[in-house]
């Protein structure tokens, strides 16, 4: 069974989805579509920006879910999957993919999230880290016991956590991480604590605008990252996507589930190979790709 894999942000890069828009008609009608409906040509940043200006969250996550639907697109009758999952904000690609939003909700509740997300960061002065070769128990036990907010916001793979929360505690529980035995702890350069309790904000004001949204039955089950299991469900699915960003991705337990349930071959659409890395050390036997157009 093909299981198709939809990455998150951090695998923006300028000059994404200038070859798509360059050669097939298909992808320059999306790509000016989605110029019109957020306000502003984010195909400019995509193509000829700055690392720094892709980087800024309101940019990155529109441009990686319009990289990754538009190259499902453009990939036409080859592009059948048997099940779907997305870290994080690849959860709405995902789902553009499987049937469940169309184009142009779907980048109207990724704008929605980036902003709102974006806010949440700036109410509260908070970070995350990652922490590496430390079993899952050790890493959430720590954060318990951590003094303030801090979570185990994304399970990659095995041996690969990342925490999130308000900068003191991360610190704090970064120098625990490090005496119980992690190689790494380091804070990484983000602008705030997703998947934390600091994202409240930021999940009230998505949870109107995805409420207020269409969802259609799923073409194929999601594995989405609250529940990790096939969901195909239109109310569950919204359900699961409201609570996603106060939750934890469980990525590492979504593959293991949809390994369980068949898949033989992860296919990653959009830029970069992360997602096909993470699944490699979550199961050295997998096969993985990148969406290959003919």
């Amino acid at each position: 069974m093909n299981a198709y894999i939809f990455p998150g942000q951090g695998a923006q890069y300028v000059g994404m989805g200038l070859d798509l828009y360059e050669k097939y008609p298909v992808a320059q009608e999306l790509f000016e579509d989605a110029n019109e409906i957020l306000g502003f040509p984010i195909t400019d940043t995509m193509f000829e920006g700055t690392p720094e200006e892709l980087k800024q969250t309101k940019v990155t996550q529109p441009a990686i879910f319009l990289h990754s639907v538009i190259l499902s697109k453009v990939m036409g009758d080859s592009f059948r999957p048997d099940m779907v999952a997305g870290h994080s904000l690849g959860e709405f690609s995902a789902l553009v993919a499987n049937g469940v939003l169309n184009f142009e909700d779907g980048l109207k509740l990724v704008s929605k999230r980036a902003l709102a997300m974006q806010k949440a960061c700036e109410l509260q002065p908070s970070t995350m880290a990652a922490v590496l070769s430390l079993a899952d128990e050790v890493v959430e036990s720590i954060c318990e016991q951590t003094p303030g907010i801090v979570v185990a916001a994304n399970y990659n793979c095995p041996g690969q956590l990342v925490i999130s929360g308000e900068v003191p505690a991360i610190e704090a529980a970064c120098a625990k991480m490090k005496e119980a035995g992690a190689r790494r702890a380091l804070v990484l350069p983000v602008g705030g604590a997703f998947h934390s309790p600091l994202m409240e904000p930021a999940r009230e004001e998505l949870a109107t605008a995805i409420e207020n949204t269409m969802f259609s039955a799923a073409k194929c089950p999601i594995y989405q990252n609250v529940t990790t299991t096939a969901v195909s469900n239109a109310d569950e699915i919204k359900n699961n996507l409201i609570s996603q960003l106060t939750a934890p991705v469980k990525w590492t337990q979504s593959v293991q589930n949809m390994i369980k349930d068949g898949a033989s071959l992860f296919t990653e659409v959009g830029p970069g190979k992360v997602l096909q890395g993470l699944v490699k050390k979550i199961n050295a036997q997998s096969e993985t790709t990148s969406a290959i157009l003919t």
